[in-house]
């Protein structure tokens, strides 16, 4: 078992906002996961659970088309920002702050559970997996966005130098740069997990296929909008949704 604990981002709120949320990679994540979920959103009014809620962007977008939303996080920043927007949207939800392990025994079962970004920072993912993936009704749907495994070793390899021995090892925990989770998700286990878990895939996209393999002096001279279009043509392709930054899977519980 692993000695780290969940990962708390209290410390860390504005670099999510500048680097996560306020960069064209985060605006592409944005839309490539709500493309996604888009028909969800336009249907009968559902009870959502935004389990590791972040920042409240996914959670309000959804209540913005009338949904039902309950929120947790164990960053008091991050939960306060969220129902700040909440409020300025003049939007409401249930608020807890709390994990979404400690949560999910509380709450009757939902008709879509969002875990975005949640999973490859806990002590226990596949045991936190489980424990909200339960919160899903027969017929709802699980929304699961996480650090995709693969990516990090390719995007670390080709910049090569010391971060060969980390890759041999798999230890990259505490190297480089603060964001890097330590538990970053297979897409190949979490797809074989969800499916023997009495789930079907109804979506696998990769979040940003190409643009994190390209240095900053080519992303310089590139064409942006070209880039993005790009993205949204592959993201979803077989030969290269496996190697985005993050792979987002809608999952439906049978």
């Amino acid at each position: 078992m692993s000695t780290l604990s969940d990962r708390n981002f209290d410390p860390l709120v504005e670099k999510f906002e500048q680097r996560i949320y306020g960069t064209l990679k985060g605006r592409l994540r944005l839309e490539l996961v709500q493309a996604d979920l888009a028909a969800l959103r336009q249907g009968p009014v559902l009870d959502v659970w935004d389990a590791g809620c972040g920042l409240g962007q996914m959670a309000l977008w959804f209540a913005q088309a009338g949904h039902r939303l309950t929120c947790c996080d164990i960053s008091a920043r991050m939960l306060a920002r969220a129902q700040a927007a909440f409020a300025e949207a003049q939007m409401t939800a249930q608020f807890h702050h709390c994990s979404a392990q400690a949560l999910a025994g509380q709450l009757p079962q939902q008709d879509l559970v969002l875990f975005h970004a949640v999973i490859e920072w806990l002590a226990q993912p596949l045991e936190t997996l489980a424990q909200v993936a339960e919160r899903v009704k027969p017929g709802g749907h699980l929304s699961l966005l996480f650090f995709n495994h693969h990516a990090l070793v390719y995007r670390n390899v080709l910049r090569g130098s010391w971060r060969l021995r980390y890759v041999l090892e798999e230890k990259w925990w505490g190297k480089g740069k603060k964001l890097t989770p330590p538990h970053p998700q297979k897409p190949e286990v979490l797809v074989s997990w969800l499916e023997d878990h009495g789930f079907t895939i109804r979506a696998h996209t990769g979040i940003r296929v190409f643009h994190d393999y390209i240095d900053e002096e080519t992303l310089s001279q590139t064409d942006l909008n070209e880039l993005m279009a790009v993205e949204r043509k592959y993201c979803r392709s077989p030969t290269f949704r496996n190697m985005g930054r993050y792979i987002h899977l809608l999952a439906q519980r049978e």
